[in-house]
């Protein structure tokens, strides 16, 4: 099922072709019949391929999928093929070749961090943040779903997190913030982002359900889960600031029970390879 829905891949469509294709069009080709093959070009976790399937039906052609969203993929394995008018062909190529390259990048670096992470530590999450490109959290969350992860927080409006810019607007002690943030929203899982073992500390006792610790070196996030341990108040721990594949392992071994991340989204896009061609006709 596509992340996006009609009106936005039409949306899409025709931001890249408002006015008809001139080219094409000069040519005098659009009605000829053809074929649109996509394959990896490079090792890839697949991302987007219903969307782009979607943007290509929307342009008149029929698509079979080779692959679904959250494989892996080598180099050379087939995607998608489309069949149609040259029209419709090479509408809908860019549009759809860009959406599976540029989110397929999110969802393999992704990838990357959750097998880093769950090869030390098996149900360990990993939660990326909402610091994504504006006008694509559908797009970015199908993505991080895509590589194994899960969303941090999809905005504002659903989940609490009190950050320090929270706390300089208040003159009340922790435990009291607690007490106010359950009788507001009682259902809702209390989180705080603090930047100590002391703040951390000081946290879980206040009553908060998660903290969350902002850029903690490994090493400290193993010491704050061994004090936490041997105390009454044991929040999930949450690290963030700097996760990547390369230290994932590292924080999971420290005893986090949650990695926080931000850097799938400046991950570089996976390579699609695009050929098209005149179908043959058969009599």
């Amino acid at each position: 099922m596509p992340a996006a829905t009609t009106t936005e891949l039409e949306r899409l469509l025709d931001d890249d072709v408002p006015h008809g294709d001139l080219t094409t069009e000069a040519l005098g080709i659009g009605g000829q019949a053809g074929v649109m093959e996509f394959t990896a070009r490079d090792p890839m976790v697949l991302a987007l391929v219903d969307d782009a399937a979607a943007i290509l039906g929307l342009c008149g052609c029929e698509v079979e999928r080779m692959a679904m969203s959250g494989s892996r993929l080598a180099p050379g394995a087939p995607i998608l093929t489309a069949r149609g008018g040259a029209a419709g062909l090479l509408r809908g190529w860019k549009v759809a070749q860009t959406l599976i390259e540029i989110w397929s990048g999110v969802a393999t670096a992704t990838r990357e961090i959750v097998d880093a992470a769950r090869a030390v530590s098996p149900h360990i999450a990993v939660a990326c943040t909402r610091k994504n490109t504006p006008g694509t959290k559908r797009f970015a969350v199908a993505a991080v779903k895509s590589g194994g992860a899960v969303m941090h927080r999809l905005g504002l409006s659903e989940t609490i997190l009190v950050f320090a810019e929270h706390r300089g607007f208040l003159d009340e002690p922790l435990a009291t913030t607690v007490e106010r943030l359950r009788r507001a929203a009682p259902e809702k899982k209390l989180v705080t982002e603090v930047s100590s073992i002391e703040a951390a500390l000081a946290a879980a006792e206040a009553g908060f359900d998660v903290v969350q610790l902002e850029k903690f070196a490994p090493a400290d996030v193993a010491t704050l889960a061994q004090r936490l341990a041997t105390g009454p108040h044991r929040p999930v721990i949450a690290a963030a600031g700097g996760v990547n594949a390369s230290n994932a392992a590292a924080y999971a071994q420290a005893g986090a029970q949650v990695l926080v991340t931000s850097s799938p989204y400046m991950a570089k896009p996976r390579d699609v390879q695009v050929k098209i061609r005149r179908e043959q006709q058969t009599n």
